[in-house]
């Protein structure tokens, strides 16, 4: 492998030929395009570290575990600050008073919006018709596709006018259910997938369906069934799934607290 320096200067190079990102999908070398995301990671540009993980996607080759995060983070990123802005916006818009502004306020929020559903349709369709099909044989890997999957569906469902809902939270369910599935049959219960799947299927039926006996049935399952095992894990599997299992239990609280209040 190339020192460092080189690596560095050739994947600058090659970016710097064009100041869009149509270069990115002729980039044969796969090592440049992970070292170039993982620079636009450090330097918090996740759009374009989105625009070279899904290079890499289209590069046909299977992600490694490393890849298969920086996926999640690339793509998690770009969505997460759109939800968050379309959350801020539609707080703007229920109190604003006067309709010429009201409407300016939702004309903008039906643009980020619109950003939103495009990059999650994007993750979609890399989803479906690359990753998991390449994945049939890889347990972790399948799992954490279709995780993937029923979030990028919810996130979906959570901006989409009731029309479309339906078939987002159908398609929703069907990945979390075909991925705790398969974690099920497949992962230890300690394991951070398995805990993340059934953590993110809750907070569907809890958030999308409203359905709190059935959310509070999964996470208590989830929990009941790890924690038990917890204390025989290697200290980094611990930290993390100790993690999720914290988040379990906080959404179990919180969901309890609800019905008290």
């Amino acid at each position: 492998m190339a020192p460092a320096s080189e690596r560095i200067n050739r994947g600058v190079s090659r970016a710097s030929a064009t100041l869009g990102y149509s270069s990115l999908a002729t980039m044969g070398d796969r090592d440049d395009i992970v070292f170039m995301a993982k620079l636009a990671e450090q330097s918090e540009r996740y759009d374009e570290m989105q625009e070279h993980m899904k290079s890499l996607v289209n590069n046909g080759a299977s992600l490694s575990p490393e890849e298969r995060n920086m996926l999640s983070i690339a793509y998690k990123s770009v969505v997460n600050s759109r939800r968050s802005t379309a959350r801020m916006i539609s707080g703007l818009e229920a109190r604003e008073s006067d309709e010429n502004k009201a409407a300016k306020i939702k004309e903008y929020r039906t643009k980020v919006e619109g950003e939103l559903v495009h990059v999650c349709n994007e993750l979609l369709g890399l989803l479906n018709n690359t990753l998991i099909p390449a994945a049939s044989s890889d347990d972790e890997a399948k799992v954490f596709y279709l995780k993937m999957k029923g979030d990028y569906w919810r996130y979906l469902a959570e901006v989409h006018t009731e029309a479309s809902r339906a078939k987002d939270s159908e398609e929703c369910q069907a990945a979390y259910s075909e991925g705790l599935t398969a974690a099920k049959d497949k992962l230890p219960s300690t394991h951070s997938l398995r805990l993340g799947i059934a953590l993110n299927y809750s907070v569907y039926m809890m958030e999308i369906l409203g359905s709190k006996d059935k959310a509070c049935e999964l996470a208590q399952a989830a929990f009941d069934d790890a924690v038990e095992n917890l204390e025989s894990l290697p200290e980094d599997q611990y930290r993390e799934s100790s993690q999720i299992l914290q988040l379990l239990r906080d959404n179990l609280q919180n969901w309890a607290n609800k019905d008290a209040a």
